[in-house]
Order: C-alpha cells, then sequence, then structure tokens
C-alpha cells in the first residue's frame, strides 16, 4: 500500500477544511499512510475583481491542480463538486464523491432576517448568476451587487460593502462553524442549488490504481447517483455561456428524483422540470430532464443568454 500521499489544496479556509477532512478519513482509515498538503494558487484565487461568468466560471478553481497531478507533483485534490467543469482532462477522474452536506443556499441578513423581509429595492450579494436569477424572481426589485473572494472575504463584505444581505452555500458554512450566521435556508422553491454543491469531489489519476483503491471508501452511493444525474443535465445543456439554472437531485424510497430549472438572467423567464427513475439510470435522466426542458422553452432562454454574452464580446 501506498505509504504517502500528497493533497493538493487551494488556500482557502474552506478549501483547507476540506483538504484535511479527507486527510483525516485516510490517516484514520490507514494509520500508516503520511498525508501531507501542498498548497497551490488558481486563476479563480488571482481574479477578484471580475464576475466569474465573464472570465470562464466552472474550471478556474481547478486548472492548477489538475495540471499539478497530471505532471505527478500532488496525487490528489479536494474540490467542491459545484466548482468542477462537467468534463475533465485525459487522465484524470473523480475518484470519490463524500456524502452531501446540506445542499441549499442560505441567506445571510443580520437586521432584516429573511428574504421576505428585505426592504424594496435591498441590497444583496452574490457571486452566482444562478443565485441572481432565482433572487430576481423571487424578489424583481432587488438590486444584485457581485461578491467575489473567499467565504470570509464575502462575509465581510456584508458590512464593508453596506449590503442588505448576502447568499452563500449552506454546506461551506456549516463546515467552518458559522452555521449561526445563517439567517434562512433558501427552500428549493425559491433557490434550487448548483449541481453538485455540498458534495466533496477527490479528484485523482486514472492510471493511479493503487490511490483509487484507497480512496473507495469515501464514495458515498446515493450521493454519486444524485450527482451523476445533475452533471449529465448541466453537460446535456451547457454551451459557451454561464447559464442560471438550479439542479437537484436525491434519492427517497429507493428512486432517483431529479428537479432542475433553467432562468433567465433577470429570472423574468424559468423553465421547471422533474423526472424520477430508478438510481441506475442517472446519467441518461440527467440527460432525459434536459433535452425535455430544452424544448419546452430553455432553447429560447438559452439562445437568448449566448446571444448577450456574444454582444457583450464585441
Amino acid at each position: 500500500m501506498r505509504q504517502k500521499i500528497v493533497i493538493g489544496t487551494r488556500s482557502s479556509k474552506l478549501a483547507l477544511w476540506q483538504a484535511n477532512y479527507i486527510a483525516h478519513c485516510l490517516t484514520e482509515r490507514y494509520p500508516e499512510l503520511e498525508v501531507t498538503l501542498q498548497h497551490m494558487v488558481t486563476k479563480g484565487d488571482k481574479i477578484l475583481d471580475v464576475p466569474l461568468a465573464k472570465i470562464g466560471g466552472k474550471g478556474l478553481f481547478t486548472q492548477e491542480l489538475e495540471t499539478a497531478m497530471l505532471n505527478g507533483e500532488i496525487d490528489l485534490a479536494v474540490h467542491s463538486l459545484k466548482d468542477m467543469p462537467t468534463e475533465l482532462p485525459p487522465g484524470l477522474i473523480l475518484a470519490a464523491i463524500t456524502e452531501r452536506e446540506t445542499p441549499w443556499d442560505a441567506l445571510i441578513s443580520p437586521e432584516y432576517k429573511t428574504l421576505d423581509c428585505l426592504p424594496l429595492g435591498a441590497k444583496v450579494g452574490t457571486s452566482s448568476l444562478r443565485r441572481k436569477a432565482q433572487l430576481l424572481k423571487a424578489r424583481p426589485d432587488l438590486k444584485i451587487s457581485d461578491l467575489r473572494g473567499n467565504l470570509d472575504t464575502r462575509l465581510k463584505k456584508l458590512e464593508t460593502e453596506q449590503l442588505d444581505a448576502i447568499v452563500l452555500a449552506a454546506a461551506g458554512l456549516r463546515r467552518l462553524g458559522w452555521e449561526d450566521l445563517i439567517t434562512q435556508i433558501l427552500p428549493k422553491e425559491i433557490s434550487l442549488p448548483a449541481v453538485g454543491q455540498g458534495a466533496l469531489a477527490i479528484e485523482a489519476r486514472a492510471n493511479d490504481k493503487e490511490v483509487l483503491q484507497m480512496l473507495n471508501f469515501l464514495n458515498d452511493e446515493d450521493t454519486n447517483c444524485a450527482v451523476t444525474a445533475e452533471r449529465s443535465f448541466l453537460n446535456e445543456l451547457e454551451g459557451g455561456c454561464q447559464v442560471p439554472m438550479g439542479v437537484y437531485g436525491y434519492i427517497e424510497n429507493n428512486e432517483l428524483y431529479l428537479e432542475a430549472a433553467i432562468l433567465s438572467l433577470d429570472g423574468k423567464l424559468v423553465i421547471r422540470g422533474t423526472l424520477c427513475s430508478g438510481p441506475a439510470g442517472a446519467d441518461d435522466m440527467g440527460r432525459r430532464l434536459a433535452q425535455r426542458m430544452y424544448v419546452q422553452g430553455g432553447r429560447e432562454i438559452l439562445a437568448e443568454l449566448v446571444s448577450s454574452e456574444q454582444g457583450e464580446k464585441k
């Protein structure tokens, strides 16, 4: 068995928590194993003054780690699954997906507490087109302010940028012990989560059979099944632009359910859909729901998004 493993990680508090959690799981399972962390800086960490959607979105927080893996500098990387592209570089695979933390979005508003109680024209911070569109669907009067940076940086901006509220993933707040800051968990009727939100993905080299075998115990089958459907849905629809869409898969009574929404940037147009089938057909299920919603109105929304993106590039 491998005696030493190097985990690549970003240096944010949340990324380090995630990497240390996996390191702890590994050393608990394999007491003789030496696990070290190698800190790395990604493109997404460097560019903080531009919205994610304008600089590439997914992949901004993974590319440098993946290059280091392919070069043999690190053995694996731990990611928030929602940050990962649906297609990985040749030679790398998702070796394990951990049991999902809560997938929901959290509102933090010390003064107003809930979305309904925010005043007319309230200023709300979020870095996500998905959250922006769904917030505007529920509250068209809101003023959305782009919010970039690590989790603790975004929390500070709640005060320094005089925001009435910010929206973050509840999972990250819970992992860092900041759950008491949450004033409302947004229900799925208002805000469906991002693909894979709440789950950790361990990425490794496809040919590193020993490491893959060692990581197998970390994989949660129910979570893997649910996020496979979610990522299949996203992969079917995602084009050249960043798309405001929420997707949530879950298993209940041995059936896999998938709920999704595709929205226009302003939240005025929304297509929602749901499918249920056996867990074995997760990948196909995601594609089928995406294709159904595409012909039910998703085509028009996506065409408008592509047109908007091309117009901004001119």
